[in-house]
């Protein structure tokens, strides 16, 4: 189905209707995050994003696209995972109290492929294996999405080489694609759950013609020509274990700060701790907050750390996200968002990195002609 901009103001109508808190990109101090909004004058119309390793900055797109920018500053990842939950209080000598499960309907707007995928790889993390988060589960299942075409991929996107692409495939309730051509600005709408389909039929649309399909593929098909970064991911699993003494991880040390960044934009990276609130005059209490494993006291244990190094770190989250993640999981823990390339704050690119960690050490002679 197709509908226009007052049909996207009546999308987001029909979802608050129906009882759903809409979770869409807006601009925020400088960068697109997701956030609670009512009015598509909140979306970041005629926004473009610029992103390169080590800059992220938005400009004027020219266009009159609400969803005109590559991937947000922020993924959706602290919305189903978020980073500071209560675990239990204690406020008198009875037993500790669990925090209650967050069962708030939430439409997420905008979500694109790169972070529909890594949706699905967090699913795996905390609601497909024998011990659950039941806070993700509760929250996922009261979770619509709404998901978006990219139209307009980011020099740091390589989601064609991770088993994406700009165009979602699934996981979504309703698919929009973003046309503004000389037919008019319009979205096409298409139906992947049921529940999507009834909120399909209570806008004003008509039935998509063939040019609006073309027209919808064309802005898929020019996003995925967009994307020039790509990573060999044919072996690379084996090609990491392999380079686990590479040279190559000495030079990347010398050049990371130790930031946890990467970490923190990544939209599957999932290490947590645990701070006990201690407070004489009032409640005591454990919550869960984000970590990094680029953190020297994350590896901490009786003795010391485990990973004291740059070097040891960076070795431990590259390999985890490309090769023992799918010892793990059954899939890389990376999706191509490009999220770690742009927040890095000396630009290290990872699919740089990864080709160079792919060839063989230079011998001694090669470094003494060097």
């Amino acid at each position: 189905m197709v509908f226009d901009v007052v049909g996207l103001q009546a999308l987001i109508d029909e979802l608050i209707r129906r009882g759903y808190a809409v979770v869409g990109p807006t601009v925020r101090e400088g960068g697109i995050v997701a956030a609670e909004i009512r009015s598509i004058d909140d979306l970041p119309r005629g926004v473009a994003d610029h992103q390169q390793p080590g800059e992220y900055r938005l400009t004027e797109s020219g266009a009159d696209e609400f969803f005109g920018f590559a991937s947000g500053a922020t993924s959706w990842k602290p919305v189903l995972f978020p980073p500071r939950r209560m675990l239990w209080r204690h406020t008198s000598a009875a037993a500790p109290v669990a925090a209650p499960l967050d069962e708030t309907p939430r439409a997420l707007l905008g979500v694109r492929a790169c972070d529909l995928h890594a949706i699905d790889v967090q699913d795996r993390v905390f609601a497909d294996r024998a011990f659950i988060d039941p806070d993700y589960v509760s929250r996922r299942r009261h979770t619509f999405i709404v998901a978006v075409t990219c139209g307009h991929p980011s020099d740091d996107c390589f989601c064609t080489s991770m088993g994406g692409g700009p165009k979602p495939s699934a996981g979504f309730d309703i698919l929009l694609t973003e046309i503004a051509d000389d037919l008019g600005h319009r979205f096409v709408a298409e139906a992947g759950t049921a529940a999507g389909a009834e909120v399909v039929a209570a806008l004003a649309s008509r039935p998509a013609s063939d040019d609006d399909r073309a027209a919808a593929d064309d802005v898929a098909d020019r996003a995925a020509a967009a994307i020039k970064r790509t990573v060999d991911t044919e072996g690379l699993r084996d090609r990491l274990y392999a380079a686990r003494e590479h040279p190559q991880w000495d030079d990347i040390a010398s050049r990371c700060l130790s930031c946890g960044n990467c970490t923190l934009v990544c939209p599957t990276c999932f290490c947590i701790t645990t701070n006990d609130i201690e407070d004489l005059a009032g409640p005591v209490g454990r919550e869960r907050v984000w970590d990094s494993c680029f953190v020297v006291e994350y590896s901490y244990i009786h003795g010391g750390p485990i990973r004291r190094s740059t070097q040891a770190r960076y070795r431990q989250w590259l390999t985890h996200k490309f090769a023992s993640w799918i010892d793990q999981f059954g899939t890389s823990g990376c999706v191509g968002c490009g999220r770690c390339v742009t927040w890095c704050p000396v630009g290290i690119d990872i699919t740089e990195e990864l080709a160079r960690l792919s060839t063989a050490p230079p011998t001694a002679s090669e470094k003494e002609e060097q």
